[in-house]
């Protein structure tokens, strides 16, 4: 059932979903949530931009070994 949302407008919620389900927990991977949500890695990496870039920011990323994506608040802020 599409309520008029594009796919860029529904990846960017589950996106969303996923990063404050696991809120308060290290930083997800891309990887991680491409997996936990089977969507494609490749657009994945798009639309987290878009997320970041954000005024304000909706995600903050983390670099390195340990490194991933994470709501840049918390999940009962965002509406």
């Amino acid at each position: 059932m599409n309520l008029g949302i594009s796919t860029k407008g529904e990846y960017g919620v589950r996106i969303m979903v996923d990063l404050a389900r696991h809120y308060g927990e290290r930083p997800r991977s891309l990887t991680d949530i491409s997996q936990a949500e089977m969507l494609p890695l490749a657009y994945l990496e798009q639309l987290v931009k878009l997320l970041r870039e954000a005024n304000p920011p909706l995600v903050t990323s983390t670099r390195g070994a340990h490194g991933g994506y994470r709501l840049n608040r918390d999940p009962a802020d965002i509406s």
